[in-house]
């Protein structure tokens, strides 16, 4: 059986989700905390490393049972620190994005060998990543993504493949994305 972390990139809850920020009467800190919970969960038993760079998320964090790598600030840098973090204690980092809608089978991914992306519902970003470790991969999350995790696989001789009919297709970015939370 192959061994697999999961890094959860995490910023403050009082600077997530902007764009959500509009919408009247929606409490986001605690929406996204309420998310990145249910993704950590979700991903026990597996070691679980949340990547902030806020302390109020790394305290919460431990409170949950997760390891906190402290980051540098940006999403691609929290990542890259975590999986370096991992070093080689596991042969696999699963990367999870902390507002999957439904995370039900984190802890119970086996993915492939090579990389495994799973596409956003879109089509052109990337919720889950799961990446061999040390490998030197270089994390391109934000627009197209997807492309640019599927480049780097191919950069680097790896075999891949993209999930797009995943469960975990489904984050919570823009206002319309609520809808699938019953908000």
């Amino acid at each position: 059986m192959v061994d697999v972390g999961v890094i959860v990139p995490l910023k403050s809850f009082a600077r997530a989700k902007s764009r959500l920020r509009a919408v009247a009467g929606l409490d986001v800190d605690g929406l996204v905390e309420e998310l990145a919970r249910a993704v950590i969960d979700a991903a026990r038993p597996r070691e679980t490393i949340v990547a902030t760079d806020d302390d109020g998320v790394a305290r919460w964090a431990r409170g949950l049972g997760a390891t906190v790598v402290l980051a540098p600030p940006g999403l691609n840098a929290a990542v890259a620190a975590a999986y370096r973090a991992l070093g080689d204690s596991v042969e696999v980092a699963v990367v999870a994005h902390g507002d999957l809608v439904d995370p039900v089978g984190l802890g119970d991914f086996h993915p492939e060998a090579g990389v495994t992306i799973v596409a956003d519902h879109r089509g052109t970003g990337t919720t889950v990543l799961a990446v061999p470790a040390g490998v030197g991969y270089r994390f391109s999350f934000g627009a197209s993504s997807r492309a640019l995790h599927e480049r780097e696989a191919a950069r680097l001789g790896l075999a891949w493949r993209t999930i797009t009919d995943s469960p975990w297709r489904f984050d919570v970015d823009e206002p319309s994305d609520l809808e699938r939370l019953g908000l």
